[in-house]
């Protein structure tokens, strides 16, 4: 395979063969959105909003809610799932984040023992910003209020100063709208020079970006260059990418092992990538864009081609390198120039990323968006990073699903088969073929879909650092997926369920149950391809969960707090209040209530936090959780021996049925 750093690189490893289908991808846990931000619609309201999802309009889950009522307008209504990040960089102190989905058109398997029908490659990659850090309005990952997408107009001319670069952000940064990567990232992405390396089969690729030249944002699956949201189109579309980029990478889920040493090897993790860097005027300020995309057009029009390294955090008290580079705590540190300096004459100290895992994809059935061949939800289990700094981050994941076929080496062609009548292209929209007979066949091929790539992504969550009651240990997270709806009306979201719904952990580990959802699924026309309404109990619309104990999973009658194991062999390491010598019975009350309740009598509950949550004081609590809040903090407990077998009361009728769960602890 071709590796060039310049505009001829042949690189085109997420752009393979597939035929026309209509294939999708959608995250359960984290939520993806699938562009989804609060609609009371079975449908989406704008797909280009945040990201290019190539996902039908159906499927996502809302933003979470805090309370009982929609957040509407007032973002600090809305929920943000909190992880705690992981105790250290050594072994035994992990948090792990179960990651779940579904993918439409299949994955995994082999020639040998599970043949498929094409091939395929999952990325699993974040984004965050350090919460501490004062970041200007215009910067902040957020959800928004509203389902427009952010604006974006480009410069007049190559000469733009820099006061006009501000204008121009300035006036198109909604604070109201959602925002996953900077105005920055995009306008860089519009102004530099596409790839021209790249295989782009017969596609006719817009050949003006407005300045004359055709850029990064046109793609073979993209051609007219549509914007969504400020993600750049030529780095959503190939992996490993060949310049710098905001996204770290978790995992590739490759097609076979064999490629996971070119992932692993060229992931931005490790790998520096260069830019051409140039200035506003001589002496002055770096742009943060340039046209050129190679050393030689980079250099010979008066720019620098500069090596820059990712990095999951500065480490800004080891101010030289000789006191920077080292391991500390399981935590290698560099001395490099960070991607996102706006001095590129100063190395820093970064907290270095790790290698990506690398392993083969799971395997799933072609054209059903359904469970992995073991029976259990497509998943995969992400170790969390831990933060030196122990600062707060507030962050993005994002997952991307690519599909392919062997109809020709996705290898080895390059921009040398491009174009319509070239004899060496491979493939060709809606070819007709001869087999004999007096008639040809056409073909369903699309070329701007032939290796194409699925996306989805979770609304903005937080990475909180561990308080020092667990600070240390393995600590597993309990969540919530699915969205109000029988499985008609949700599909191809799903219905309600633990997960992970098996948790199988020892006495030293700890669990963080929590969860979230919306007052505003309710799942109305317009509907798409499904039905609409939202089946369920109580409220329409609204997800609620709760969690009490059963005897086993054939039960749908919990036990009494009196005849129940899970409360009095738990003990409770933290909530998120003060709660000193919380009892079994009040964290029993908690969870049942989704946080409606912290304890039964004023006595317990002297602390000024609390006033409001006492049952002898407080507005009864609606028998189907209406009035309890949509979304729960949760708890961190830890567990004795045994198996613990739980459920939620409300979603467990016809429609939605059977979100119940288990904890086995050895």
């Amino acid at each position: 395979m071709c590796h060039s750093k310049g505009s001829d690189c042949c690189l085109i490893l997420l752009v393979f063969l597939v035929p026309l289908v209509t294939s999708d991808l959608y995250l359960h846990n984290p939520r993806g959105s699938n562009n989804r931000l609060n609609e009371r619609t079975a449908t989406r309201t704008n797909d280009n909003r945040l990201f290019d999802s190539q996902n039908n309009a159906r499927g996502g889950y809302n933003v979470g809610d805090v309370t009982d009522v929609p957040a509407g307008n007032d973002a600090s209504k809305q929920y943000q799932m909190k992880y705690f990040q992981s105790g250290s960089g050594l072994p035994g102190d992990e948090s792990y984040l179960d990651i779940e989905w579904t993918n439409q058109h299949g994955c995994g398997g082999n020639e040998d023992t599970s043949p498929q029908k094409q091939n395929c490659i999952m990325v699993l990659q974040y984004m965050c910003q350090d919460t501490s850090v004062a970041v200007a309005d215009t910067d902040k990952l957020r959800d928004g209020v509203v389902t427009n997408t952010q604006d974006y107009s480009r410069p007049a001319n190559e000469n733009e100063n820099e006061a006009l670069k501000i204008s121009r952000k300035t006036n198109a940064v909604k604070l109201d709208r959602g925002l996953q990567e900077l105005w920055e990232w995009y306008d860089k992405c519009k102004l530099r020079e596409r790839n021209r390396g790249l295989f782009t089969a017969d596609q006719k690729l817009n050949l003006n970006n407005g300045l004359g030249y055709s850029s990064a944002v046109y793609t073979r699956q993209n051609p007219q260059g549509t914007r969504q949201g400020y993600e750049c189109p030529e780095e959503r579309d190939y992996h490993p990418y060949w310049h710098p980029t905001p996204w770290r990478d978790i995992s590739i889920l490759a097609e076979n092992r064999t490629m996971c040493s070119y992932h692993q090897s060229n992931s931005f993790n490790t790998q520096p990538y260069h830019e051409c860097v140039e200035m506003y005027n001589p002496g002055g300020k770096p742009k943060h864009w340039s046209r050129w995309n190679n050393e030689k057009d980079c250099t010979t029009n008066g720019g620098r081609w500069v090596q820059f390294s990712n990095y999951l955090e500065k480490a800004p008290s080891y101010v030289s390198e000789a006191t920077c580079v080292g391991t500390r705590n399981g935590m290698r540190y560099i001395w490099a120039v960070p991607y996102d300096t706006e001095n590129i004459e100063q190395k820093e100290c970064l907290v270095a990323l790790e290698q990506p895992d690398c392993q083969e994809a799971p395997w799933s059935r072609s054209n059903h968006l359904g469970d992995g061949n073991d029976g259990k939800n497509l998943h995969y289990r992400w170790h969390l990073p831990y933060f030196p700094s122990t600062h707060e981050q507030r962050c993005v994941f994002r997952m991307r699903y690519n599909i392919s076929t062997d109809d020709y080496d996705p290898y080895h062609t390059d921009s040398g088969y491009n174009n319509a009548g070239n004899a060496k292209l491979p493939v060709q929209n809606n070819p007709e073929i001869d087999i004999g007979g007096p008639s040809k066949l056409q073909l369903a091929l699309n070329t701007d879909q032939t290796g194409r790539v699925f996306q989805d992504r979770s609304h903005v969550f937080l990475l909180r650092p561990r308080p020092q009651i667990i600070q240390n240990g393995r600590l597993f997270n309990l969540n919530v997926r699915g969205k109000r709806g029988n499985i008609v009306q949700v599909y191809p979201a799903v219905e309600y369920d633990f997960t992970p719904n098996n948790l199988v952990m020892t006495e030293r580990d700890m669990v963080h149950i929590q969860w979230t959802g919306s007052n505003t699924h309710n799942n109305n026309a317009p509907g798409g391809d499904g039905d609409t309404g939202d089946a369920g109990e109580g409220t329409g619309g609204t997800d609620r969960s709760n969690l009490v104990q059963l005897r086993s999973l054939n039960d749908n009658f919990p036990l009494p707090f009196e005849s129940t194991t899970m409360w009095s062999n738990a003990e409770t390491l933290w909530v998120p209040y003060s709660a000193p010598g919380i009892t079994a019975e009040e964290i029993a009350l908690n969870m049942a209530t989704s946080g409606y309740y912290r304890c039964m009598t004023p006595s317990r509950c002297t602390e000024k936090d609390n006033l409001d949550y006492i049952v002898e004081t407080k507005t009864k609590l609606q028998n189907q959780l209406n009035n309890a809040p949509a979304s729960y903090e949760g708890a961190v407990l830890r567990f004795r021996k045994g198996i613990y077998h739980f459920m939620c009361t409300r979603n467990n009728n016809f429609s939605n049925r059977s979100q119940k769960g288990m904890i086995t602890v050895q």
